[in-house]
């Protein structure tokens, strides 16, 4: 890219920048750029410069955001992502109260494989993410919101059915039902089974947790299902009975999760702790909340 191509990306006519650069070259005793015919290119110094340069941008983004913020608001439109086994037995007791609170803050709820969020949160597709997948990323910040239980569901004719909770070695030879294994449920359902004995029925994995229930319901196996899902989907009578599992606390940790170097990164906190005031009053006979 040359000096004219570059003025136009920045919208100031090109001797406007050559002088900003002239000027900048002369405060810090070197050149910058090596400038030819054939186009500009950064110099050995100018390449050594460069990551710091990125870094005052980026700060730069991040002062003007909360100063923005700070006077104006939250105003912005950002696109959140979910797993489907969460959002529709979490997100209809956040987001009213949240809209409540933040009257102009629009969130685009997208579902996806719960393996996906995290590099598609890293691609910029989504703005923030709610996952229980573990992350490594040093790109991203992961603020703990609450931790869910996972209860042991068997059809109602079921031997087990007749007791409240049940012993982990008490599954040994059952046959569990659990969803596809881009779902981290199934990792964790794989493991218990691994652990005490039990067979995963990997020819008959749900796509959704209503498949699991009415699998299970129809007597094909026993299952694993979330705490939230039990508390929105299974008010009335039927043919399940739902038990905890002594010796094994099977549980979900969920967090709210960003890029670290965002520019909304102190709201994304502050909405973090909205997440969590709203769970507890709400939902705190369900969850346990991590403070």
């Amino acid at each position: 890219m040359n000096f004219r191509q570059a003025a136009q990306r920045l919208n100031i006519t090109q001797p406007t920048l050559t002088l900003q650069i002239n000027s900048l070259e002369q405060q810090i005793g070197f050149q910058l750029f090596e400038r030819s015919r054939s186009g500009t290119l950064l110099s050995a110094q100018g390449r050594e410069l460069l990551p710091l340069a990125k870094k005052v941008l980026e700060a730069s983004d991040a002062l003007l955001d909360t100063a923005n913020w700070i006077k104006n608001g939250p105003v912005t439109t950002f696109k959140i992502g979910i797993p489907p086994t969460l959002g529709p037995y979490l997100l209809p007791w956040i987001l009213p109260e949240l809209h409540k609170q933040y009257h102009e803050l629009k969130l685009y709820v997208r579902e996806a494989a719960p393996k996906l969020l995290e590099q598609q949160l890293l691609n910029g597709e989504f703005d923030l993410i709610l996952s229980s997948m573990p992350t490594t990323s040093d790109e991203l910040t992961v603020q703990p919101l609450f931790n869910e239980p996972v209860k042991f569901v068997v059809p109602a004719d079921h031997p087990l059915a007749a007791q409240d909770d049940v012993a982990a070695s008490q599954i040994s030879g059952e046959s569990v039902l659990t969803l596809e294994e881009h779902h981290y449920l199934h990792t964790q359902v794989r493991d218990i089974c691994e652990q005490f004995g039990a067979h995963l029925m990997r020819d008959f994995e749900g796509t959704s947790l209503d498949t699991l229930r009415q699998m299970t319901v129809m007597g094909l196996g026993v299952a694993f299902l979330p705490g939230l899902y039990i508390h929105s989907e299974m008010h009335r009578p039927e043919a399940l009975h739902v038990c905890e599992l002594r010796d094994n606390d099977l549980s979900r940790n969920h967090a709210l999760i960003w890029r670290s170097k965002s520019p909304s990164r102190i709201f994304f906190r502050e909405l973090a702790g909205k997440f969590n005031e709203i769970i507890k009053e709400k939902l705190s006979n369900i969850v346990t909340v991590i403070d």
